[in-house]
């Protein structure tokens, strides 16, 4: 497949663009990534919108999970396994219990950069750029590391062909095998509520799978496993340089993912992210907070799927565990009377961070829970279709969000704190879900 790249794009306001110091510094840097080979093909990108329409239709269920941001220092293998391994344990429990296959996506590859509330961090008087994710700039607070540095762009390419490359030799080498279900729990059965429970369900998978090879069967799709990744198109300089045009078709996909989705802080109407989102041919998601007028939303799904594309569009809702079943009604009902096809999706991480009295930021884990079954709740009423979660999750034992039979407490929060920017629910925080919301799945 060839891809050329003669797109101009037109000058609209963009929100939550780094500020870089240097012109000639950024002009560089995107002149050097409009040179680079894609990351993924179009083809993938059309099988994904594939199987999203699957998920709107309720033949299949969307799981997201992975990193709030990347960090170069976390794109190792142990880390990208640990994290692709969750989401493949997770993905086990639901398709078992639900009886649905998993779309399996992972906030991987391309989650470099981060919106902030503020472009400026204070601290005892110091003024610096906030950190923006590793893409921009560094975490560390002093002057040299929160300079915002356009060479970053393209380590963050060259970070998410390594994080691709090592995904795709995983899923497609044999890692995924369906019989490895055992494996990816080993080191972590002994001692976990949650890795107990898994360990019992992979061995009912191992009869199942033996008695199917006794029957003379051994289907190829358990050898291996489908794997998108998915993140924010938050830089405009970024996305742009890495978008285009398929020899195939003529039609523009950002090549830097296969998902994209535009954030809840740059989903103006008449903003460079959501005129970008339009124009290209890759399945993309819109995050939809609280505030967010029903009109605004059905405008939104109108601009992003006017040709009613299933699975084109996904809304990826983060309500908050008090305001879920007040206010989600309004904008499904308000959506769904467009006739325009969605793939509702819920966030249950972002509309439910608080701070800790010792001063973290962090998530209870049953505000997480139960976000998720006000989604599932009003789906129900209103006859449409819950299509999947979207988590911030890591491999590792981190002590970031509150809760779960493991039992991280306040006074636990500093031992293992390790997030770039938001708290993520560990591995065994993301069985447990994953278990729950399965329970949730076969009642919907």
């Amino acid at each position: 497949m060839h891809m050329s790249t003669s797109l101009t794009w037109p000058d609209l306001p963009a929100a939550q663009q780094p500020p870089w110091p240097d012109a000639n510094e950024l002009d560089a840097a995107v002149g050097e990534l409009r040179r680079l080979p894609p990351l993924v093909f179009a083809g993938e990108c059309d099988q994904l919108t594939a199987r999203l329409a699957q998920a709107a239709r309720g033949e299949a269920f969307v799981l997201t999970g992975g990193d709030c941001a990347e960090t170069f220092a976390a794109n190792t293998a142990d880390s990208i396994r640990a994290r692709l391994q969750t989401v493949l344990q997770m993905s086990v429990i639901l398709t078992y219990a639900a009886s649905l296959p998993v779309v399996k996506m992972g906030r991987l590859a391309g989650q470099y950069f981060k919106p902030r509330s503020k472009t400026i961090e204070t601290r005892d008087g110091v003024e610096l750029t906030s950190y923006l994710g590793d893409a921009v700039n560094a975490l560390s607070f002093d002057p040299e590391s929160r300079r915002p540095d356009a060479q970053r762009l393209l380590r963050a390419y060259h970070a998410s062909g390594s994080a691709l490359n090592l995904v795709r030799a995983f899923t497609q080498g044999g890692y995924a095998d369906l019989r490895q279900v055992h494996a990816w729990n080993q080191d972590f059965v002994r001692d976990s509520f949650a890795g107990q429970r898994y360990e019992q369900l992979a061995g009912e998978i191992d009869r199942a799978l033996k008695f199917m090879h006794a029957c003379g069967t051994n289907p190829v799709e358990f050898e291996r496993v489908e794997f998108y990744a998915a993140h924010e198109a938050l830089s405009m300089d970024y996305e742009r340089a890495l978008t285009r045009i398929d020899s195939r078709t003529g039609n523009p996909y950002d090549v830097s993912g296969h998902f994209l989705w535009i954030g809840e802080r740059t989903r103006q109407l008449d903003g460079a992210h959501m005129q970008f989102a339009s124009t290209i041919h890759n399945p993309v998601g819109v995050k939809v907070g609280p505030t967010a007028a029903p009109e605004d939303v059905a405008e939104v799904v109108a601009r992003l799927n006017p040709n009613r594309i299933p699975g084109r569009l996904s809304l990826i809702t983060r309500m908050g565990a008090g305001q879920v079943r007040d206010v989600l009604p309004g904008i499904v009902a308000k959506v769904e009377s467009t006739g325009i096809p969605v793939v509702w999706v819920c966030d249950p991480m972002h509309g439910n961070t608080r701070e800790s009295s010792n001063g973290y930021k962090t998530r209870l884990l049953d505000d997480v829970i139960e976000e998720v079954s006000g989604y599932f709740e009003v789906h129900r009423q209103m006859g449409t279709i819950p299509g999947g979660i979207h988590i911030e999750l890591t491999g590792d034992d981190v002590t970031e969000c509150l809760g779960g039979t493991g039992g991280v407490e306040e006074h636990n929060l500093h031992e293992r704190y390790e997030t770039a920017c938001d708290p993520r629910l560990n591995r065994e925080q993301s069985l447990e879900l994953a278990f729950l919301v399965a329970d949730m799945l076969i009642k919907r």
